[in-house]
């Protein structure tokens, strides 16, 4: 592997572990400035010094991000785009370059790929040129790999996820970021089926802590390389205290029972 891009890698994976904790913040351009993206800086902040490893944002944000001050923490920039107002939300177009994230001091960038929807071939395209200009760069590329469209009845399938992953290491990406499929088994399946990092999505806001802190250790237990979630982890009451059970269950093998007693037993 290119010196360059293990070196970033580092900076996003725990090199002794080689598990990771993204929390993406992208969520702007898809549905605007909700709850836990109005201060950037603050959120960052927060999650940084919980133990995350890497955060995950557009181009335009590192700007009113950085701080200066306390705990490094990877960068990741997300070259792809749609919005909810969209009549083709899971159209996604790219918005950025390898070239741009590296100007930004970005450790990785990311590219989100939506199978089945009638421009996949435009998103499978752009992915694949995206992996051979960063490749060229040593800049790792984490893929968002999604099933939805007309013929995906359901995305969580294990076969269907499946498919998104091995689709991500086929097309040149370092590390694929695809739902979880609900229980150990077949996410090992999953896991089992990709020679490169699996991370998972939280997906959408869940009804209780101890149901995100279970599916990360869940994906844990069946060889996933860690968490890629957003808005379970930013918008939490307390994402530091989050983050920190979080990285307990990650990087430290915690059990459910010890995460769950750092955030006070809550539901």
């Amino acid at each position: 592997m290119n010196i360059g891009k293990s070196v970033r890698l580092e900076r996003i994976f725990d090199r002794n572990t080689g598990r990771t904790i993204i929390v993406p913040l992208d969520h702007g351009v898809s549905i605007g400035p909700i709850f836990g993206l109005v201060d950037l800086r603050d959120t960052v902040d927060k999650v940084t010094e919980g133990g995350a490893n890497a955060v995950l944002m557009h181009k335009g944000v590192p700007r009113r991000s950085h701080r200066g001050s306390g705990k490094d923490v990877g960068l990741i920039i997300h070259l792809s785009a749609s919005t909810s107002l969209s009549p083709f939300p899971n159209a996604k177009t790219l918005v950025g370059s390898v070239e741009d994230a590296i100007k930004l001091g970005a450790d990785a960038v990311s590219v989100h790929v939506n199978l089945g929807d009638a421009t996949e071939k435009d998103m499978l395209q752009e992915l694949g040129q995206i992996t051979s200009t960063a490749n060229n760069w040593g800049m790792p590329v984490l893929a968002m790999i999604y099933a939805r469209g007309p013929k995906v009845a359901d995305e969580f399938a294990p076969d269907i996820v499946s498919h998104c992953a091995r689709l991500g290491e086929e097309l040149g990406a370092d590390v694929v970021k695809v739902p979880y499929t609900g229980n150990i088994e077949t996410f090992r399946n999953v896991v089992d089926g990709c020679c490169i990092p699996v991370v998972i999505a939280g997906g959408p806001k869940m009804d209780s802590l101890k149901d995100i802190v279970t599916m990360v250790y869940d994906s844990i237990q069946a060889g996933g390389a860690g968490l890629s979630v957003g808005r379970n982890v930013f918008q939490a009451d307390d994402p530091k205290q989050l983050v920190r059970a979080l990285h307990g269950i990650v990087h430290e093998n915690w059990e459910v029972d010890q995460a769950m007693k750092l955030l006070g037993n809550k539901k």
